[in-house]
């Protein structure tokens, strides 16, 4: 079943109904994200899946695809990062429950009870930008070096110690 995003949800009520939501959401909603963003064109597609595992786990199953436009830091230029996020995160009430989370699930604190599944959505998406974002096929810029003097005019730092040794 699948409904409209709400701003908050109770996530142990979610996980006990098997709640699943998909939809869209505008970049501009994402204020935290934006600040990376060149500009806040374009949307997030969600899915997103409440349940228990076969092992009794509370987990949210998060597939996102979006596109995210960045500038490019070697030609800075604006272009469009793609994202997909799948990602199956183990719901903990407290921190030290985060060691029972098995293999290839990522914690997420539910202290009171109370999520919001747009705030989660944005995490993910911050996670991903890259630190130094670079367009795919971007050309490396090599210096010429000539602004440097000519090899051969510059003495080698090195040629007296050899002069001083052969007197």
């Amino acid at each position: 079943m699948s409904a409209a995003l709400p701003e908050t949800v109770d996530a142990w009520r979610m996980v006990q109904g098997q709640r699943a939501f998909q939809g869209r959401l505008p970049l501009a909603g994402f204020a935290r994200l934006s600040d990376s963003l060149a500009d806040a064109d374009g949307d997030v597609a969600y899915d997103l899946e409440f349940g228990r595992d076969a092992y009794g786990i509370a987990f949210l199953r998060l597939h996102v695809d979006a596109g995210l436009p960045l500038i490019c830091q070697r030609t800075l230029e604006r272009f469009v990062q793609p994202v997909t996020i799948d990602q199956r995160l183990g719901l903990i009430s407290r921190e030290q429950d985060e060691a029972g989370l098995p293999e290839g699930y990522e914690p997420l604190l539910v202290a009171d009870g109370q999520l919001a599944p747009a705030d989660v959505i944005e995490d993910e998406l911050i996670l991903t930008l890259p630190v130094v974002p670079v367009s795919p096929g971007a050309p490396l810029e090599f210096t010429t070096g000539a602004d440097e003097p000519d090899q051969a005019l510059r003495e080698n730092p090195f040629a007296v110690l050899a002069r001083l040794r052969h007197d």
